[in-house]
């Protein structure tokens, strides 16, 4: 990643709609130079995709929340399988499989407390591989969409 390929990275995390010729424009170089190092960012995965950034709220998921969960026995076929099941519930939006006191923090948004009541009882609980589950709802929060690169080269 050179400073203009990094330019194109943040360009492109700010608004993903602009067109080859605004974003070249913005970087400072030649349309057809900005295309090819964009397809060359896109094939060597630094550009994984583009997507559009929904308001949960604005489509009636209200509730979010952060749920720690314990699973055993610890083997590899366990956790796939959780992590699997977990995101093939549309509640959830996010699965990471950690380390340490708890195995997985899954992010989920549900219109309202009694839904994540229901999630909670009606599928998490259900697992024989749970053995314990905390849950924090979310109140508020910030996120940090723009990456920023050094430059090498």
């Amino acid at each position: 990643m050179d400073e203009v390929d990094s330019a194109i990275v943040r360009e492109l995390q700010s608004n993903a709609r602009l067109s080859n010729r605004e974003l070249a424009a913005r970087i400072g170089i030649a349309a057809s130079s900005c295309h090819v190092r964009t397809r060359l960012l896109r094939d060597r995965g630094v550009l994984a995709g583009f997507h559009a950034e929904v308001s949960l709220a604005k489509v009636g998921l209200t509730v979010q929340a952060l749920i720690a969960f314990q699973v055993r026995p610890l083997s590899r076929q366990v956790i796939q399988g959780f992590r699997a099941f977990a995101l093939s519930l549309p509640p959830v939006r996010a699965v990471y499989v950690l380390t340490g006191n708890d195995d997985f923090l899954i992010h989920v948004a549900v219109p309202d407390l009694p839904a994540l009541h229901g999630l909670l009882m009606d599928h998490f609980s259900q697992r024989k591989e749970v053995i314990g589950f905390r849950t924090s709802v979310i109140y508020d929060y910030a996120s940090q969409p723009l990456l920023t690169f050094p430059a090498t080269e």
